[in-house]
Parts: structure tokens; C-alpha cells; sequence
């Protein structure tokens, strides 16, 4: 996991981004800059999970005489066996920091491993000549750098040995590959196809009603629907273009609300709770229904990003304290909450398709699913206390208790991003 400096703020976890989200699904993670909650980085490696010890900073020189009080090592990064790892002699046990100089001449990804595989640190994209830093717990046992520079092979420097000291070391994961992930993966592909039919059903009994002319019965099943598509989140970053269509907001469209570009769900949930009529809604909601039809069949030839499958556990969440938190994703409804629970759901399957990888190396998974089940708890408490309602109705005490569950979840959620991300091994 990388573990930043960053200040933790002491706001709920549902103030919102300077700029408006235009979606979901739609920020990405990229190793080496990491589109994580800093309080989820931070907290993750506090409670001693799975978080890899790793800064997340720019690039600067070995400190001569660290602040941080750590004894410092200086080791070399470099394409051949010999000098991977070159500069650690005097092996010791605790709490220690490794300042990795990269003297190759291409970018280098950099493991520490012990002698099972695991990864207890990383750096990413380290550039020639440049040095980072990697903090670390070390225990008795066997140790060796692994080197991967850009355009050559992986080579791995000698084992270093630690003779004494604490029996374990860590935090560290067992790393997976692209092999491990895709079984998972197309497990849950199976799943979103099934629900696609749930999704087209309730949609095309939210068509009928609004081509009846019966608003009130369309404003009942417009939720069911929306929260029938809102299950299948860890979806999103296969949709595409037409996955914005469906589900996006009017965030950056010129026009807002007003503009033709502006469709899908929360286009038909704005007229149906702006007192539109149901001849000016039967344009939106068939093409929501065209374009859900598209998706469906997409589906069968779209083949997810292994990779997508861990991230998306923690992004469905990331969505929920930005969009429905806050109340950005109601545009009438007032239903943004019933929308989180949604995705509860929808984190729950990710997890369960992913678990038989996650259990054995995520020790903490016990505390991520009582973070998901207090978080559901909650949720399905305020909806039988009177039926969904905008978060800005809520009492404050209510209200934070709801933003300090996905908090916690958020954080519990970072290191599966992490154990997911997908290494070099070659």
C-alpha cells in the first residue's frame, strides 16, 4: 500500500471534490500515482493489514542524516543480478528504510521480497538516476531486491539473511498475476450478464408507464430499476461510452440538466420529479431503454481488465462517499442513499468472487466485511425509519454515522486495490 505524509482531515469523508464527478466508474487508478483517499492510505497501514510499505512521493535524493530517527540503507537498482540491491551489508532487524538509487538507464520498478515471494515494499516507476525510499518492517529471515528495468529482464540480487529479531516481518502480500485474477473475473462477468436481464425488466416497466401515461407508477419503478443497474458497479469501466449515457450526471455538459446530452437514469429522474410531462419523457426514457438494450448485448463480447476486478471494489465506494453522500447523484428523487446501498451490494459480490485470493492474504478481510455489513446495517435502518430520504434531511448525528461507515469502509477497501494491482514478474 503506498503510505503517504499527507495530513489526515479531521471533515467527513463525504465533503465533496473541488470539481464535480461527471460519473461513476470513471477515475482510474495508476500504479506509481494512485488515485486513493489519503486517509484510506494512511489508516490501512495503520491498522497493520495487508499495506505494503511504499512512499508515494516525488523523487529526491538520500537523506545524509534522516528526520524520520530510521537507520537508512542505500541500495542500487540496476539491470544485472550483481548490483540489484547492491549496498545492503549490514543486515538488521525493526523498523528500517531502504533509499533505493536507480543507476540503470531506463525506469525501474523495484521489489523487496522475503523468501516466500511475498512483497513487503515497492517503488514504481523509479527514473535513471533518481532515488526513493522504502519503509519497512524486517524480522528474522531471508530477504532479496528484485529488479525490474524497463526493456530487460527481471533479475534478482542476493539473499541477504537477518538472524535474529521478531519472528515475522510486515506487512506484506503475496502478489498475484494476471492468471490468478482471471478466473474471478469471468465469474463475475456471468454475473453482470444475469443481472442485465433484472436491469431490462424493471427498465421496461418503467417504459410502460411512462408510455401510459401514469407518472406516479413510473416514478415507483424508476428506483427499482436504477438500483437494479447500480449492483453491477464493478462493471462500469467495461461500459465505456455507453455506460455514461445510462448512468452519467450533468456534470460538465454544457446546458446542464436543459441539454440534450444530458440522458440516462438521472435525466428521467429529473423530469419525472420536475413535473415534466410523460410525452416529454417518453424521448429519454427510450433511449434509456435503447441504450441498456446496447449494453446488454455488448456485454457478451466484452472482456474486463483483470485488473478492473480490485479496483472496482474499493472505486464503487470511492463513487458513493462523492456522489451520494453528498447528494450529487439526486437529481429529484431524493434517493441517493438507496443508491449507496445499491453499491454495497455491488462491493459484496466483488468481494465474494474475489475471496478465495483475497482470504489468504488479506488478514484483516474479517474487519472489511463487518465494515461492509455495519455500513448495510445503517443504510437499511434510515429506510425502514421512513423511507429513503436526502442525505441533507438527515440529522446530524444520523448523518455522520452514515459518512464515518463508508470512511471506515473506504479504508478497509484500499489494501484489496493494492493486492489486486497487477506486478511485472519478467
Amino acid at each position: 500500500m503506498p503510505t503517504r505524509n499527507d495530513d489526515i482531515d479531521d471533515a467527513p469523508p463525504a465533503a465533496p471534490p473541488a470539481e464535480p464527478a461527471p460519473g461513476r466508474g470513471l477515475r482510474r487508478h495508476v500504479r506509481g500515482g494512485w488515485v486513493l483517499l489519503a486517509a484510506c492510505v494512511v489508516a490501512a497501514a495503520a491498522v497493520g493489514g495487508v499495506a505494503l510499505a511504499l512512499t508515494g512521493g516525488g523523487d529526491a535524493p538520500a537523506a545524509a542524516a534522516p528526520a524520520d530517527g530510521l537507520h537508512h540503507t542505500a541500495v542500487e537498482a540496476a539491470d544485472s543480478a550483481e548490483q540489484c540491491g547492491k549496498g545492503w551489508l549490514h543486515p538488521r532487524p525493526g523498523l528500517q528504510v531502504f533509499d533505493v538509487h536507480n543507476i540503470a538507464t531506463g525506469a525501474a520498478e523495484v521489489y523487496l521480497t522475503d523468501s516466500s515471494g511475498a512483497l513487503l515494499g515497492e517503488v514504481d516507476g523509479l527514473g535513471p538516476g533518481t532515488t526513493r525510499s522504502i519503509r519497512v518492517r524486517l524480522g528474522k529471515g531471508s530477504y532479496r531486491f528484485r529488479c525490474l528495468v524497463e526493456e530487460t529482464d527481471a533479475v534478482s540480487g542476493p539473499t541477504v539473511r537477518i538472524a535474529s529479531g521478531p519472528a515475522k516481518s510486515g506487512p506484506a502480500v503475496r502478489p498475484v498475476n494476471q492468471h490468478d485474477v482471471i478466473p474471478p473475473t469471468l465469474t463475475y462477468q456471468k454475473w453482470v450478464a444475469k443481472g442485465f436481464k433484472d436491469v431490462l425488466g424493471k427498465v421496461g416497466d418503467l417504459k410502460s408507464a411512462v408510455d401510459g401515461g401514469d407518472l406516479a407508477a413510473a416514478r415507483r419503478a424508476w428506483l427499482p430499476a436504477h438500483l437494479a443497474y447500480t449492483r453491477l458497479g464493478g462493471a462500469y469501466g467495461a461500459f465505456g461510452d455507453l455506460g455514461d449515457a445510462v448512468d452519467g450526471t450533468d456534470a460538465g455538459i454544457a446546458g446542464g440538466v436543459h441539454a440534450k446530452d444530458f440522458t440516462g437514469f438521472h435525466r428521467v429522474e429529473y423530469g419525472l420529479w420536475h413535473g415534466q410531462s410523460a410525452k416529454e419523457l417518453q424521448g429519454p426514457t427510450d433511449r434509456l431503454a435503447d441504450d441498456l438494450r446496447r449494453l446488454s448485448d455488448q456485454w457478451s463480447t466484452t472482456r474486463m481488465d483483470p485488473l478492473d476486478t480490485g479496483l472496482r471494489a474499493h472505486e464503487i465506494t470511492e463513487d458513493s462517499i462523492q456522489l451520494d453522500l453528498t447528494g450529487r447523484s439526486d437529481f429529484g428523487s431524493g434517493t441517493s442513499l438507496a443508491t449507496a446501498r445499491a453499491g454495497l451490494d455491488g462491493t459484496a459480490e466483488l468481494l465474494d468472487v474475489l475471496r478465495p485470493l483475497l482470504a489468504p492474504r488479506d488478514p484483516a478481510l474479517p474487519r472489511l466485511d463487518a465494515a461492509v455489513k455495519a455500513a448495510k446495517a445503517d443504510l437499511d435502518a434510515l429506510h425502514k425509519d421512513g423511507g429513503w430520504r436526502a442525505p441533507r434531511t438527515l440529522s446530524r448525528t444520523r448523518r455522520e454515522r452514515v459518512d464515518a461507515d463508508f470512511g471506515d469502509l473506504a479504508e478497509q477497501l484500499a489494501p484489496v486495490a493494492v493486492i489486486f494491482d497487477i506486478r511485472r514478474t519478467s
